[in-house]
């Protein structure tokens, strides 16, 4: 059931993109124009679902790595993916001091698990091992479909809007007056709308990818340990990612945009590690 409602939440999110595409291409271009708005959200519909993952990855500048540059890593991965019956996900290092963790595909036989340089150099192999397995959680549980979809929609609705914004409009209607506090709007709420669909995604799918991952290692106290570690140092650490991203992260990136803080995409730590310990 849980896999059914993350797949039905995927297709609302990718019609929603269908539809904005829509709308703004008859906003810039009146009717005749929505049948380019159609194309586009079909391709970028395509993009997300093939390739959010690859664009997760490349953000961070992450690069795979075989067992013989990460042993104490690949191994990890390795004994808890088969311990939890997934297959081997890929492995990738992003060179980012912040330290920090994600998880990425379209399905478990296309997933990939990134950890910073700087979440290497900070845990502990135990407290490592909490976090793999918090992140093969989110495997099992198709979780990173809906998240790395919903970071690319996320980011679309700016990118949109922004082109609404300065572009106006085009073609037969060019000559029609636009409403200029309508286009300002446009503008302000987007980025509101983006962190609003973070929020859709469920802030309980944390929660429950602890859960499963302490199992998953027999004990919450590595994962909780890790997470007190990670979001200390995330704070003083700027993670340059995009606001729409910020789902993806075992905890919330310093991003350096103000709109993240109003915001948080993850439940507060101290309740995550409260949890954690109580198990």
């Amino acid at each position: 059931m849980y896999g059914l409602w993350n797949n039905l939440k995927t297709v609302l999110l990718m019609s929603g993109l269908m539809g904005l595409c829509m709308a703004v291409a008859y906003a810039l271009g009146g009717p005749h124009a929505m049948v380019y708005g159609l194309m586009i959200g079909g391709i970028m519909n395509v993009l997300a679902f093939l390739f959010s993952d690859k664009i997760a990855l490349m953000t961070v500048r992450a690069v795979p790595v075989d067992r013989s540059e990460d042993p104490v890593l690949w191994d990890t991965v390795q004994q808890l993916a088969i311990k939890a019956g997934l297959p081997m996900p890929r492995v990738y290092i992003s060179p980012a001091a912040a330290p920090n963790a994600f998880a990425t595909g379209r399905s478990p036989r296309h997933s990939a698990v990134c950890v910073t340089a700087g979440l290497r150099q900070l845990l502990t192999d135990r407290e490592l091992e909490g976090v793999i397995a918090h992140e093969l959680a989110h495997i099992r549980h198709r979780d990173i479909l809906i998240s790395t979809i919903a970071a690319i929609v996320a980011g679309a609705i700016t990118w949109l809007a922004h082109i609404a914004f300065f572009v106006g409009p085009i073609g037969s209607d060019r000559n029609r007056r636009s409403n200029p506090l309508v286009m300002l709007l446009i503008l302000i709420l987007a980025p509101l709308a983006a962190t609003l669909i973070q929020l859709a995604i469920s802030r309980a799918r944390e929660f429950e990818a602890d859960r499963a991952g302490a199992r998953l290692v027999g004990s919450g106290r590595p994962l909780a340990q890790a997470l007190a570690k990670l979001d200390a140092a995330s704070k003083r650490f700027l993670l340059p990612v995009p606001d729409a991203q910020a789902n993806m992260f075992i905890v919330a990136p310093l991003t350096g945009s103000d709109v993240a803080k109003l915001f948080m995409t993850h439940p507060p730590v101290e309740e995550r590690i409260a949890r954690l310990n109580a198990m």
